[in-house]
């Protein structure tokens, strides 16, 4: 097959912070020097944004790095935070910390509440102003190597194929698109990212990574109920001591109301439902006060990558880089990656910047990690290092081990704790676990998946190649749901896997609704064995956040 093919200096894969940081820096390096710069940046998302969503509590470091302006500019940063409170929750009651007692990275003094995905279409408005070439809607599907094996490029998705793979009557093959230097943006466990991570064995001396799956409604609330730039967060209830997970509740602008929780995928019980946990978590008095009278009016869910420091890949390789959270740029303890993620894509760029500007093409860029460990992005994430680890013990224990670490060594333990085992392999056999007993959703509280997935906007075309795959066909039945009782039905949090059976009960089959997948990866993550692969349907479909 023929596909186009377009050469650019660099190619960028993924819309979000890290992408549109490192492309918007390139250009103004290239505007600083007179020097002509080929930027090419593609999107997965019908638009810049549209697949974007955070909590988000923004830390606005790097952005003022990149733009000092932003302020005047017009930035969609307008709820700067007002009140910090910090609770640890029991079944219907809490008991808040001092925030004199708050270690400082619980502080958001000086941060904002924000909508990351308006953030990211003011970063793609500053981007194309610079000559940035963005093409919303067109996923990378494929890498692209030469003779040489480094990476030159990727290969954008087939458009118009049937169910079986044949062409169909509309079909459009995929482009080419080769670059001197190209750049792995796509969020959390990129497809992309991981085939590299593999080929180029760049985990080798990094521990494994932990992950965490964050789900979030949008809210407006009555007025009277509103304070702008309001923060609480919470740990404890609806978790056991033994799971991580909490809660956080943010008051945005135009009595808007962010409500999420994130529960960590090293979870050991197949019957733990994070959906479900998090319509728990919004019956509790703290957080129903809030909500009560309100509309829940957006829903959405990802993956984030929690391991820090110690989980980080080698981030380079000939031809390109993974940055942002391709790499695993997040500060979990302070709940926050925007700004690690343009400070990764701004350090990524001046080293593809001065490479090209040597005249230099598909090496390793060296200077990136070097940068990288003299940055405070660095300093940042070793005094938050063992944050995750601690947790992954015990969420009590580690509450007060890190809060310990924080307060008097602030963040300079003479010790550095590691995770041993990943994720998936973390959950025990169904027979060794209790069943949990979920409440039925009430319909103005608490809702079911498939009324949550309909405000995430949620499209894919039936008629095309699943883009959620199985490595071997017999084991959701013969392994999953033999001894884990079939935790995909669980952990995913659009109801895109069902066991079926014949109406007698007999000869179970898994049943995949792909048509519902709001590409939060959690099933490539947490899948027992792996079996499960995430792949990028036709670019353009997916969720279509608003304001998230």
């Amino acid at each position: 097959m023929q596909r186009e093919v377009m050469e650019y200096d660099v190619v960028v894969v993924g819309g979000g912070p890290a992408g549109l940081a490192l492309a918007i820096r390139l250009k103004q390096r290239a505007a600083e020097k007179g020097a002509d710069l080929p930027v090419c940046l593609i999107e997965k998302g019908a638009e810049i944004g549209a697949h974007i969503l955070s909590g988000a509590i923004m830390d606005p470091r790097a952005l003022t790095e990149l733009f000092p302006d932003w302020k005047a500019d017009g930035a969609p940063l307008n709820a700067p935070v007002s009140e910090d409170r910090f609770f640890f929750f029991s079944e219907s009651g809490a008991r808040q910390v001092p925030n004199r007692f708050l270690p400082r990275c619980f502080h958001n003094e000086g941060n904002y509440v924000v909508s990351l995905g308006n953030v990211c279409r003011w970063l793609g408005a500053r981007a194309e102003a610079l000559g940035v070439e963005i093409y919303p809607g067109f996923a990378g599907a494929e890498l692209l190597f030469d003779e040489n094996g480094a990476v030159k490029g990727v290969a954008t998705g087939d458009m118009g194929r049937l169910r079986d793979g044949s062409e169909g009557p509309a079909f459009q093959p995929g482009m080419e698109l080769h670059g001197k230097y190209t750049f792995f943006a796509e969020g959390c466990r990129g497809h992309l990212g991981k085939q590299l991570q593999d080929r180029f064995n760049l985990n080798e001396d990094a521990d494994p990574q932990t992950y965490g799956l964050g789900l979030k409604e949008l809210w407006e609330i009555k007025p009277e109920k509103h304070k702008t730039g309001l923060v609480i967060h919470s740990g404890g209830w609806p978790m056991k001591p033994d799971t991580y997970g909490g809660g956080f509740l943010y008051h945005l602008e135009n009595h808007q109301v962010a409500v999420g929780f994130v529960v960590g995928l090293g979870y050991k019980n197949p019957y733990l439902s994070p959906f479900e946990e998090f319509q728990r978590y919004k019956t509790h008095p703290e957080i129903r006060a809030f909500l009560e009278g309100g509309e829940r009016i957006a829903y959405g869910a990802r993956a984030l990558a929690a391991g820090g420091l110690q989980s980080l890949p080698k981030l380079v390789f000939p031809g390109g880089a993974l940055v942002g959270d391709d790499a695993g740029f997040l500060t979990a303890s302070r709940i926050k990656g925007a700004h690690c993620a343009i400070k990764s894509g701004m350090l990524a760029a001046d080293a593809c910047f001065d490479a090209l500007a040597g005249g230099r093409r598909r090496d390793e860029l060296s200077a990136y990690p070097e940068a990288f460990e003299q940055s405070w992005l660095h300093e940042e994430l070793r005094r938050a290092r063992n944050f995750k680890p601690w947790m992954s013990k015990n969420q009590t224990l580690g509450s007060i081990m890190f809060g310990i670490d924080q307060v008097l060594f602030r963040g300079k333990a003479p010790w550095t704790l590691h995770i041993k085992a990943p994720d998936h392999a973390k959950l025990k056999p169904a027979a060794e676990c209790a069943p949990i007993a979920y409440p039925k959703p009430d319909g103005a509280l608490t809702f079911d998946r498939l009324s949550s997935v309909f405000l995430s906007s949620t499209n894919h075309e039936e008629d095309q190649p699943c883009h959620l795959s199985l490595k071997d066909a017999a084991t959701p039945i013969a392994v999953n749901l033999a001894k884990y009782d079939a935790p995909e039905q669980r952990y995913c949090p659009a109801g895109v896997y069902e066991i079926l059976r014949d109406e007698n009960g007999a000869n179970p089959r898994l049943q995949i609704n792909a048509q519902n997948c709001l590409h939060c990866k959690t099933c490539d993550i947490k899948d027992p064995l792996q079996n499960i692969v995430w792949l990028p349907p036709q670019g353009g479909e997916g969720p279509t956040y608003p304001n998230m």
